[in-house]
């Protein structure tokens, strides 16, 4: 799941997959791993820190003038003691939603698709917005990108939940859906505020960015990203994998807690599941690597040309230092009001946090293959990189 959406303790409904029933003994956390450049060694303890908090294993690369640095703490199986590796797989959640904005400001750049992201969801998707007073025809493309159309949250619905809560997992872990489906569920509730009037997160708006890429193109949105992303940067251990179950070797194991907000709570390996209950909102799987030559090719211009780089990074003001542009958010430091670009997600069995300096310069992509813990861990380690 994305920043901001559910508490931690819902985290499995986030993005929601199912989960494998395979119980996971605790095994003794492996030696943090990493180079010993004295600049990372802040990031290093807090990396062991988020391990001392339960997580059974994080990894975290680092990119910054030259310079290339991967850190690990804990395992990445708890069976076997396995330690993390740079070249490890996981899913991405919501960082999907940056690919998915940077292909349909893409196509608004390219006259061929008469494609505006002022359009109305209307124009692309006729009559598919309707109903409980939702009404496509006063959605725009930019408020779905910016969270801003007021579409309540299909992982939200309580029918939902109910299917991918606790051991209902096991029976639906393979179900999987279609973006149509998903849509429907958001729609059977009314709006949580007029279009253009409010801010909420809400993964329903990122299926329909999907659906309108395949209407103007007629190509999944999937294909328009490894066309127009994935190939182009040689994002190598990069897959958009639809329906299918699995994560691509190298990887580690995603782990959960299927919703028990209990850290002594029973820990699930969570790591195969039908992804396309995410779909364009979270289903991506990739590498700190990949994160990280993807996020700073984005904030460098490569991906989009000036107007277009412009409406992405304008924010919407959530407060607190904080804002959300168009499928990537903005962040001051508190430590030391440094901001940084980039997105956070959750997703069963592996939460996910990539930041970026707006020059693209320095780049951290941090992942602990755990959908629970404290979350002001990861952001201290986000603090220790770029504020010391």
């Amino acid at each position: 799941m994305a920043a901001y959406a559910l508490p931690r303790a819902l985290v499995v409904l986030a993005l929601a997959g199912a989960v494998a029933a395979t119980a996971a003994a605790p095994a003794p956390a492996a030696p943090r791993a990493g180079s010993h450049h004295s600049t990372h060694s802040a990031t290093r303890d807090a990396l062991d820190a988020i391990v001392r908090g339960g997580t059974p294993g994080v990894l975290a690369r680092s990119d910054r003038a030259g310079e290339v640095w991967n850190g690990t703490s804990g395992v990445a199986d708890l069976r076997t003691g396995r330690p993390r590796l740079p070249q490890d797989r996981f899913r991405v959640g919501s960082l999907t939603k940056t690919f998915v904005a940077t292909v349909l400001l893409q196509l608004a750049a390219e006259p061929a698709y008469g494609l505006s992201i002022d359009d109305t969801v209307d124009q692309w998707l006729p009559g598919l917005v309707r109903g409980n007073d939702n009404d496509g025809r006063r959605i725009t493309l930019r408020q779905l990108l910016q969270h801003t159309s007021g579409l309540y949250d299909y992982i939200k619905d309580p029918e939902f939940r109910a299917k991918y809560t606790g051991t209902a997992f096991f029976t639906h872990r393979y179900d999987g859906a279609t973006p149509e489906s998903l849509v429907r569920i958001g729609l059977a509730h009314g709006p949580l505020f007029a279009p253009g009037e409010g801010w909420s997160y809400s993964n329903t708006n990122y299926i329909l960015a999907g659906m309108v890429i395949e209407k103007a193109t007629g190509n999944s949105y999937a294909s328009e990203v490894e066309r127009r992303i994935i190939r182009p940067l040689g994002l190598r251990g990069t897959t958009v994998p639809g329906t299918s179950s699995s994560v691509p070797g190298p990887h580690g194991r995603h782990y959960s807690k299927l919703s028990v907000d209990d850290p002594a709570a029973r820990t699930y390996d969570v790591t195969d599941f039908n992804p396309s209950v995410s779909g364009a909102s979270g289903e991506i799987i990739s590498t700190t690597r990949d994160l990280n030559v993807f996020i700073r090719a984005l904030l460098r211009g490569r991906l989009l040309p000036p107007a277009q780089q412009k409406e992405m990074f304008t924010g919407h003001d959530l407060g607190g230092g904080r804002a959300y542009g168009l499928g990537i958010r903005s962040q001051t430091l508190k430590a030391c009001g440094v901001k940084v670009w980039g997105h956070s997600s959750e997703i069963p069995g592996s939460l996910t946090r990539t930041a970026a300096t707006a020059d693209g310069e320095h780049v951290l992509t941090l992942n602990r293959n755990s959908d629970w813990g404290d979350p002001t861990l990861e952001q201290a380690a986000v603090e220790a990189e770029f504020c010391r």
